[in-house]
C-alpha cells in the first residue's frame, strides 16, 4: 500500500495553467489557461490527439518544463518557479515516471535498474536491494531480477519500468504512452497491472492518445486546442483487472 494515499487529498492542482513557445517571430499557445485537481488515489487518463496539449501538461505536471503563467502545486508545494535543483528534488521524491520505450540502462539487471532512484536518495545498499526486490515482485518479476533489458520482452522491460517508478514510494506515477511500444495483449496485461496497482493504493496520471488505453482509467480528461472540452468519471471499471502474474 503506498502510504500517500490514506488521506484521500489534493496531490496536483493547476490553476490558469498557461504555456507558450517561441517559434521563430510567432508565439504559439501550447496550454490556454488549464485548472484541474488530482486526489490521491486516483487513476486519471489524459487523451486527445497530438498537438491536443496533453504532452505539454504532462511535462508541467512532471516538472520536466515550467509554466508561462499560472499556478502549479504539488503535494501542497507551489513548484512552477522552482530552480532546476528544487525541481530536480521534486522529481526524485514526489513522481515516478514510466515512459513508452522504457528509458532502461542496457547491460543493467532489472534489480539494478530498480535500486538506481533508491541509491540516488542514499538509501543503503541492503535496504534498497530488499525494496527493489518487493518492487519487482509487485509487478510480477520476482524471478527476473538478475535479467538485463535485452533477455526480456517489451512487456517485462515495462513491467521493470513500472517497479523503477515506484522504487522511492512516490505521491504519483506519471505513465506517457506506457503501451505505445506494446502489441494489443501486452498492452492490456500492462493496462491491468495499472489498475491493480492502483487498487492497491498507487495514484496514476496517465497521457495517452488512446481511448481504448484511456478506458482503464477511473476518470478521463480529454484536451483539445491547449484546454480541458471534458473530464468525467467512468460508469464503471474496465472488465481487465488482473494480469499481474503474466
Amino acid at each position: 500500500m503506498n502510504a500517500h494515499v490514506r488521506t484521500n487529498r489534493v496531490i496536483i492542482e493547476a490553476r490558469n495553467l498557461t504555456k507558450s513557445y517561441s517559434v521563430g517571430a510567432h508565439t504559439v499557445a501550447a496550454l490556454g489557461g488549464v485548472t484541474l485537481s488530482i486526489e490521491s488515489g486516483e487513476f486519471v487518463a489524459i487523451m486527445g490527439a497530438s498537438g491536443s496539449g496533453k504532452s505539454t501538461l504532462m511535462n508541467l505536471i512532471g516538472t520536466l518544463d515550467r509554466p508561462s503563467g499560472g499556478e502549479l502545486l504539488i503535494g501542497g508545494q507551489e513548484v512552477s518557479r522552482l530552480g532546476d535543483d528544487d525541481l530536480a528534488g521534486v522529481r526524485n521524491r514526489l513522481i515516478g515516471f514510466v515512459f513508452q520505450h522504457f528509458n532502461l540502462l542496457p547491460r543493467t539487471s532489472a534489480l539494478e535498474q530498480v535500486t538506481l532512484p533508491l541509491r540516488y536518495r542514499r538509501v543503503r545498499a541492503k535496504e534498497a536491494d530488499d525494496r527493489a526486490r518487493a518492487r519487482l515482485a509487485q509487478v510480477g518479476l520476482a524471478d527476473r531480477a538478475d535479467h538485463q533489458p535485452q533477455q526480456l520482452s517489451g512487456g517485462q522491460q515495462q513491467r521493470v519500468a513500472i517497479a523503477r517508478a515506484l522504487a522511492c514510494d512516490p505521491l504519483l506515477v506519471l505513465a506517457d504512452e506506457p503501451t505505445g511500444a506494446l502489441d494489443s495483449r501486452t498492452s492490456s496485461e500492462i493496462m491491468g497491472l495499472l489498475v491493480d496497482l492502483n487498487a492497491q493504493g498507487v495514484t496514476i496520471v496517465l497521457v495517452t492518445h488512446d481511448a481504448e488505453v484511456a478506458a482503464y482509467a477511473k476518470r478521463r480528461i480529454t484536451m483539445r486546442d491547449g484546454a480541458i472540452v471534458e473530464d468525467r468519471f467512468a460508469a464503471r471499471r474496465h472488465p481487465e483487472t488482473s494480469h499481474a502474474g503474466h
